[in-house]
């Protein structure tokens, strides 16, 4: 049986803001320290974005919190860091985010089998306020259906 990649953190407000067209898997750059300091869980992925510049494309706004037994290796805690794609997927998420509307948000970041870091980053377009609320009301919803199912499976 195979070993579950291991959850760091995710951003659960990107589902509540965003409509999520689809998602990629995407190496990060890191110091030593920071590895270090996502081991212990010690990261949020609130209010962060990728952005694509100069054929790169670079992660704003993650918080990887300083190792506690770090030193002066510790870096800045909200630094950009470097995403690790493929040529063909930076062109494929630049094309996509020159359209209106469009950007790219790290959606979990995890450790994978191989002890790697890896971010999931998703192409995003914004919701609109009644989108927001539609999707509340839908999943009351669905709560208030499953509750009433199990109160009648009781007796």
């Amino acid at each position: 049986m195979p070993v579950a990649d291991r959850h760091i953190a995710s951003n659960k407000k990107a589902y509540h803001d965003y409509f999520i067209d689809e998602s990629l898997e995407a190496g990060i750059e890191l110091t030593g320290t920071e590895v270090k300091s996502l081991r212990q869980n010690k990261a949020s992925l609130r209010d962060s974005f990728a952005t694509v510049r100069k054929g790169e494309v670079w992660l704003h706004g993650v918080h990887i919190a300083p190792y506690s037994h770090g030193n002066r290796a510790n870096v800045d805690s909200l630094r950009p860091r470097k995403l690790l794609l493929h040529k063909k997927e930076i062109r494929y998420l630049a094309g996509k985010t020159a359209e209106k509307g469009a950007t790219i948000v790290p959606l979990k970041l995890y450790f994978n089998r191989q002890n790697l870091v890896k971010v999931e980053i998703g192409l995003a377009r914004g919701k609109k306020m009644y989108d927001k609320r539609a999707a509340i009301a839908e999943r009351d919803h669905k709560r208030d259906v499953e509750r009433a199912l199990r109160e009648r499976q009781k007796g």
